[in-house]
């Protein structure tokens, strides 16, 4: 496949483009079977003709997921019992021969089944959900899809013998040879492609290929991240990244694009033009913030063998007056991203605990100095007189409450200059006369 640079291996540098273009939604690696599975996104640029088809595509994959979510919820209402998926996939191959779906044979028939299997492991993450068998959020029942909905997809597998030409354009049943701007190398052979069209009318490819792990060399250092909206990240050593802060630049054009939208009439092909320039702004916005993660994510993972974050509960915070900051961070994200990073590059990740007091300790001695309002940015610890940097300091206690989790996962001793003194900081006087004989 003959693509640009003769790149060969897929470096840590190239990774941060590569894979920074993950579309959200999906998860950027699965453990599988000791190797692990990327998705790589690439822009696609189909000729008119390519595009009719693919939107063709969209469609037929919509109905088949409708009819089926359609008739899994006539039987529930029935009382009768779930139709399994043999029998939704049999009843897909006989709606072919009807004159009201026969249009559905002018797309691959791989592209329906997958969006069956699409209904199917949405049925079963919302079951898993009310169980307890799923961890994270509470996952709804599966929704209908619509037309007007911003994201589109639909996904070939190897059964549909997609193929990428030696001329490096895509292969793809029933719509044709598609141009691909490629910006590096597959580092193997896709298991599948999923092609991709966003609110802004762009298309893209995103491939899931199998790779193994790559260690990078094993160094010694370690660090701790405190997460905030003045600086985005402040490490144990004293660095402060400072927050980009994409959404709060660019609300000037994205106030202008709003207001020339709403001026327009429903329907009229200027609003659907106005429409196509606000979503283009918001994925240059969104385009910039993942950027930015990635090329940070990289950096510190490429640094560190061992990484410890707070664990935030961002949906909180969501809901306060900082909303709009808390999402322009994009902390989440970033966080995702050393976690699998991690993974891939041999590293050690680590979450500290929401309610440790990370920001009341003092990171010298271990004595809680108690809350402190936000306004307050840097303190003088009663007990030892050390001045500390609240951003910092949070950041030294979280990387030592990173070591002490390695420690005893390990078995070994815990040392109290490892830690946030644990007599001290819990406050009992017994504890605080055995720490001082020691």
């Amino acid at each position: 496949m003959p693509l640009p640079r003769g790149e060969d291996q897929l470096s840590v540098q190239d990774e941060t483009k590569c894979v920074g273009v993950c579309y959200p939604g999906r998860e950027p690696i699965i453990d599988y079977d000791g190797c692990v599975q990327l998705r790589y996104s690439y822009r696609l640029a189909p000729s008119p003709a390519q595009r009719i088809a693919l939107a063709r595509a969209f469609g037929c994959a919509r109905v088949v997921f409708n009819d089926a979510l359609a008739a899994r919820q006539a039987a529930h209402k029935a009382g009768e019992r779930y139709i399994t998926d043999a029998a939704m996939s049999a009843a897909l191959t006989a709606s072919k021969d009807s004159p009201e779906r026969a249009w559905l044979s002018g797309v691959s028939s791989v592209v329906l089944q997958q969006a069956l299997a699409d209904l199917n492991q949405a049925y079963r993450n919302y079951f898993n959900s009310l169980s307890g068998k799923r961890k994270g959020p509470k996952v709804g029942p599966p929704r209908f899809r619509s037309r007007k909905d911003s994201r589109q997809s639909v996904r070939f597998t190897a059964n549909a013998r997609f193929k990428v030409l030696d001329s490096g354009k895509l292969r793809l049943p029933k719509v044709g040879d598609v141009e691909v701007r490629w910006s590096r190398r597959l580092p193997a052979a896709p298991a599948s492609v999923t092609v991709i069209r966003d609110a802004a009318g762009r298309f893209f490819a995103s491939f899931v290929v199998e790779v193994s792990p790559q260690p990078l060399p094993v160094t010694g250092a370690g660090c701790g991240i405190d997460l905030g909206l003045d600086h985005f990240a402040v490490m144990d050593d004293g660095t402060k990244i400072a927050s980009p802060r994409f959404l709060r630049r660019a609300e000037k054009k994205l106030r202008r694009a709003h207001k020339a939208l709403s001026r327009k009439q429903e329907g009229s092909r200027n609003r659907e033009k106005a429409r196509v320039q606000v979503a283009r702004a918001h994925a240059r916005v969104t385009d910039a913030r993942r950027d930015f993660h990635h090329k940070l994510s990289t950096k510190v993972i490429r640094e560190n063998q061992a990484v410890t974050v707070e664990d935030l509960s961002v949906r909180g915070l969501a809901r306060t007056r900082l909303a709009k900051s808390i999402h322009d961070a994009g902390w989440s994200a970033f966080v995702s991203m050393l976690e699998y990073k991690a993974k891939l590059y041999g590293r050690e990740f680590r979450k500290a605990g929401r309610f440790e007091p990370t920001s009341q300790v003092c990171s010298a001695c271990g004595v809680k100095d108690g809350p402190k309002p936000l306004h307050v940015r840097e303190w003088t610890c009663k007990e030892c007189g050390t001045v500390h940097d609240r951003d910092v300091n949070a950041a030294r206690n979280i990387a030592a409450l990173g070591r002490r989790e390695a420690l005893n996962a390990r078995g070994g001793p815990v040392r109290p200059a490892a830690t946030l003194a644990p007599a001290r900081e819990a406050g009992s006087r017994r504890g605080a006369a055995r720490a001082g004989t020691g």
